[in-house]
This record gives structure tokens, sequence and C-alpha cells, in this order.
């Protein structure tokens, strides 16, 4: 089996910090021709010190603003997911009962059979526990 490059395994982190590099580049380039600007139009001195402390300034509130909260938004609710968090398994279990529950209704006599072929056609993963109750006592 061939092993894939690095830069292949990790294109989308690569191509993401190309542009947030040449993003912080770009920020910084065009924020000290703004303050060379801003310091001869009012006659103060050109001080890196000074555009240094105002760069970071408004990196570290660009950073708060934006970057933190999409961190935590995509970060958090994928770790979430990964995690099993109930949050994450309500939404298919509940739709997954309501649906069966439509079948059942709609159909007593064939519900259980036509559930049944459902399952077995998508893999028969039925994470509803009451009709996965019912399924393994048909069985036995």
């Amino acid at each position: 089996m061939k092993k894939k490059s690095i830069l292949k395994l990790y294109g989308f982190a690569w191509v993401t910090a190309g542009f947030f590099l040449i993003s912080l580049i770009g920020h910084w380039v065009f924020g000290w021709f703004a303050y060379v600007n801003e310091q001869t139009q009012f006659g103060h001195p050109i001080e890196f010190s000074n555009y240094l402390v105002e760069m970071m300034r408004d990196t570290l509130e660009n950073w708060q603003s934006e970057f933190l909260q999409l961190l935590w938004q995509v970060g958090g609710l994928a770790f979430l997911l990964y995690l099993g968090s109930p949050q994450s398994k309500e939404g298919d279990d509940r739709m997954e009962a309501k649906l069966d529950a439509i079948l059942a209704a709609v159909d007593p006599k064939n519900a259980e059979k036509l559930i049944e072929e459902i399952d077995e056609e998508y893999s028969g993963r039925h994470t509803d526990p009451r009709w996965a109750r019912r399924e393994r006592s048909n069985k036995q």
C-alpha cells in the first residue's frame, strides 16, 4: 500500500494555513502603510515599537471576535458530536422512532416486517430501544 505524502493527507489544513498566513501578512503590511500615513499626517515620529503595540492589539482583537468564536463553534461541536453527547444522537433517534411509529400506525399488520426490511437494507442500525426489544423478542 502506497503511503500518501503529508501534503496530500493534510491538504485542507495546508491551504487553510496558507490563507491564514497570507491574510495575517497582508494585515500587518497594510497596517504598516496606514500607520506610517497616520504618523506623517500628524507630524509624529514613525516608531516600530508603537506600530507593534497597535498591530498586536488589532490582531488579538480580530482573533477574539472571529477565530475564537469560530474555533469554538466548529471545534466544540465536532468534539461533542465525536464524544457522542446526547445532543448528537437525539435527532436521529427521535426521528427514527417517529418514523417507526408512523409506519406502525399506517399499516399495523405489516409494520414490523417493513421496518425489519428497511433495517436489513440499511445495515440494521435500529437505535430506538422500543423497536429493538420487540425485534429481539420476535426472533426468540
